[in-house]
């Protein structure tokens, strides 16, 4: 069984940075997630789509920040524990010990779930030919965009990531947005700049339809999209994008006896604690009054939990905050002296 300060559950930004803020105040983690790398939704689901509201970085992708998050903790030597997912979390005495499909053990007073929103996977399309597209021609997350270069793309979808990969991927592609309404659900600045692409012959946006029918042998040559007036039409396509959203999982995280409120973790704005002393919850996980969904509150919800864990971790020691620009033991611990 390992033993260590804090078990960070979700190795996202929100998790990587409880590593640096647990790390300047002197405590060890290790961190668990159950996909094959670090990084979270922001390398699952857009490696490639810019992220606006990190402060002080006008624009960076989501594996960018991923990276910088990285380096920012490398001082810390804090060991990950990847395609490992929670199983089993229970109380012993004031430490709580946590268990993994794979067996492994870890004891420690904090835990912290920053697990995004839980386990998820997209809502997938229902036509019968889709499955063997999977993975080819079809997707439903943009890794690398160069393989969508110079290519007929029909993307399925009416809110952020169908219009934002539309406009981003219009740069270099043709591009059908497809919805099965009029009305579309994005940001409306972004809807503005589509429909001047529109104009341009850059992209064609096709409404109110669904998706009838794919045709092709190895690779999807066109689709057949049905209106709801009963007309149908036959487009030319090499890649289908669909983004119908994501089917949520909270996975064991439910059966913990946490408080739990429409498939979020209540917590405290205080330290963001849940109903269970020692266990935290940030980022998209947590809910409570005038929560926002952010990067940003993340990282605020992560710095405030690790004031509390460093109270339980060392619960002999006064806690002082101090300032990194004049401690010399948070520069120490950063590798500056």
């Amino acid at each position: 069984m390992k033993k260590t300060d804090t078990i960070i559950i979700g190795a996202g930004p929100v998790g990587l940075f409880a590593v640096h803020q647990l790390g300047i105040k002197g405590l060890k983690s290790v961190v668990i997630d159950n996909l094959d790398k670090v990084g979270g939704q922001c390398i699952e689901l857009y490696p490639d789509k810019p992220i606006y509201d990190i402060p002080a970085v006008p624009e960076c992708t989501g594996e960018e920040l991923t990276k910088k998050l990285l380096e920012q903790i490398k001082p810390f030597n804090t060991k990950f524990f990847l395609n490992e997912r929670v199983e089993e979390v229970k109380q012993d005495k004031e430490n709580w010990i946590v268990k993994t499909n794979n067996k492994k053990e870890f004891l420690a007073p904090n835990i912290i779930i920053a697990g995004g929103v839980g386990s998820f996977e997209p809502r997938k399309l229902s036509v019968k030919e889709a499955e063997k597209f999977e993975g080819e021609s079809l997707f439903y997350a943009v890794g690398n965009k160069e393989q969508f270069k110079n290519k007929n793309i029909s993307i399925f979808g009416g809110g952020d990531s169908a219009l934002d990969w539309a406009l981003e991927l219009s740069k270099f592609s043709k591009i059908n947005l497809i919805h099965r309404r009029e009305e579309f659900r994005g940001a409306p600045h972004t809807l503005s700049e589509i429909k001047k692409l529109e104009k341009g012959g850059k992209i064609s946006i096709k409404t109110p339809c669904q998706l009838d029918s794919i045709e092709g042998d190895k690779n999807i040559k066109s689709i057949t999209l049905k209106f709801d007036d009963g007309k149908t039409e036959k487009i030319k396509t090499d890649i289908i994008l669909s983004f119908f959203g994501l089917i949520m999982k909270l996975g064991p995280i439910a059966e913990w006896g946490l408080n739990m409120s429409k498939k979020t973790i209540e917590v405290n704005s205080e330290n963001f604690q849940t109903n269970k002393k020692g266990i935290f919850a940030a980022g998209d996980i947590c809910t409570y009054p005038g929560k926002l969904k952010l990067i940003l509150s993340g990282f605020h919800e992560a710095a405030l939990a690790s004031v509390e864990c460093f109270k339980r971790a060392r619960p002999n020691e006064k806690y002082r905050f101090e300032f990194t620009t004049s401690s010399k033991n948070i520069q120490e611990r950063l590798g500056k002296k």
